[in-house]
């Protein structure tokens, strides 16, 4: 076929000559229609985005999971809770061995294994603690405190005592094997956000909204001491951890402050400042004498606590949510807004390894008795499970 110009004439040297006589129809194009000129990296970025490096993935949810528990004893065991209502115990790897944690009528907010794994604890904003039989998967009891909801919940170390800091600004203590109430401690000012019995048992540390710890005497319920003002928080308390020796409370507040506080006296003996935000989690080396905190600034700081200075700083692209170390390791893991899981070094302050698969906020992490699994939850609905047992 031969192409003419607009004289009429062949044109032999084949390049073309469009006139405006030559054009039949006009079709507008929009930009957003055509293919992007760097598409390959697009696709490239979307198969970044939909890594997943978890062994496993509860989907028993269906809406933001806020709470996890790994069994003391059964390392196979894990408990979560969430936006939905709803509750499950749960297998890693078996989609099958899966109990739901009926009941609830709000947000269940706080799971915990008694230091047995006989029994499993669920607390809910309905005001309500559910406690299961781990073995047969029977509701044992429930025990109610004022109807406000409950932020936490801890066992005693050695027994069936539960110990429940709830949005009332009290503290509430059971005997779960009984289901009675032994205590109730009053005094905050504010919602209950963080608490623990000393690892001797003797002694129960909580912090509040009011940014105030209380330190009472479990048996008789009298605080016995108070702490608040210079040189303490000047905002609530959101996260609390005790030494091993039940000797020093260190507690972190959205003031961005890091206290170090002795049980016996009541008094700030230690402050680690660092942080330039809220601080959201604090966990203790069982093998060093170190502290981890982390932060909305980005930041997870290693402490020495002998030294009450900063070892080094593990920088985040966004805000840490989450800590736990990895058993008696040097490794600590940390939980990130970004829904990155990363491991790092605590004696290098570098970062080994970092774990993809959620796509929203990773609200807490636990670690398996053995070591081997990292439990990570979610707000995109889901629990995951990484491998970590090259870091025992």
């Amino acid at each position: 076929m031969s192409i003419h110009d607009g004289d009429g004439d062949e044109s032999d040297d084949g390049e073309v000559f469009l006139e405006d006589d030559d054009i039949v129809h006009e079709i507008p194009l929009d930009e957003e229609d055509l293919p992007d000129q760097d598409e390959d990296d697009v696709d490239s970025e979307a198969d970044d985005e939909e890594a997943d490096d978890s062994i496993y993935a509860f989907r028993g949810h269906s809406d933001e999971i806020y709470t996890v528990a790994c069994s003391p004893v059964d390392s196979s065991l894990v408990a979560t809770g969430g936006k939905d209502d709803k509750g499950f115990l749960w297998k890693i790897g078996s989609a099958e061995a899966v109990l739901e944690l009926q009941g609830h009528q709000d947000t269940v907010s706080t799971v915990a294994f008694s230091s047995d794994g006989q029994l499993l604890a669920s607390g809910s904003f309905d005001g309500a603690v559910h406690i299961w039989d781990t073995t047969s998967g029977s509701l044992k009891c429930t025990l109610e405190g004022s109807g406000e909801g409950f932020e936490w919940l801890k066992w005693h170390p050695r027994g069936h005592l539960l110990l429940a800091g709830s949005e009332d600004a009290n503290v509430w203590m059971w005997n779960a094997d009984k289901s009675a109430c032994l205590n109730t401690f009053s005094g905050h000012g504010g919602s209950v956000t963080c608490g623990d019995f000393t690892p001797d048992g003797k002694t129960i540390c909580t912090g509040s909204d009011d940014a105030s710890l209380r330190i009472w005497n479990p048996k008789t319920g009298e605080s016995i001491h108070v702490v608040r003002g210079h040189p303490y928080h000047t905002d609530g308390l959101t996260c609390l951890a005790i030494t091993a020796d039940s000797t020093i409370a260190i507690t972190g507040s959205k003031d961005s402050s890091v206290h170090m506080v002795n049980i016996a006296t009541g008094r700030v003996i230690s402050s680690l400042i660092a942080h330039s935000n809220s601080v959201e989690c604090i966990g203790l080396s069982p093998s060093f004498p170190w502290a981890a905190t982390g932060g909305m600034d980005q930041k997870l700081i290693l402490w020495d606590l002998q030294r009450s200075s900063a070892r080094c700083t593990c920088d985040h692209e966004e805000g840490v949510t989450s800590l736990a170390w990895i058993g008696a390791t040097k490794y600590v893991a940390s939980g990130c807004i970004d829904g990155k899981v990363r491991i790092w070094d605590s004696l290098s302050g570098d970062c080994l390894k970092t774990f993809s698969g959620h796509v929203d906020t990773v609200q807490s992490i636990a670690v398996s008795a053995d070591g081997n699994s990292l439990v990570s939850i979610s707000s995109d609905g889901t629990a995951r499970v990484f491998g970590i047992s090259e870091f025992r």
